[in-house]
């Protein structure tokens, strides 16, 4: 989570119409550790599912799912909120 809060990017555009939320996103952990197939379960703007999907694909490698002993491609559900700062009106 650390990562893909130090590298996301929040959409010009996206943050110029305010829009905010949570865009859920699924991906394959595969068997070498690289992320593969990602998704986009519940959107909340076509612009922070781009910005979503494109951190997603940049994560470093995930150590390999295990079941029976052999290695085996998993499927991840993550949650990546977009929040515009709150402004002070003082």
């Amino acid at each position: 989570m650390k990562y893909i809060e130090s590298h996301i990017k929040y959409p010009p555009l996206a943050a110029t119409n305010k829009v905010q939320g949570r865009v859920i996103v699924q991906f394959v952990v595969n068997k070498d550790g690289s992320i593969g197939e990602v998704k986009v379960v519940r959107s909340v703007d076509k612009d922070l599912d781009k910005e979503a999907i494109r951190v997603i694909k940049t994560l470093p490698k995930f150590t390999p799912g295990r079941q029976n002993g052999q290695v085996v491609s998993v499927w991840y559900t993550l949650p990546v909120s977009f929040k515009l700062p709150a402004k002070n009106d003082n």
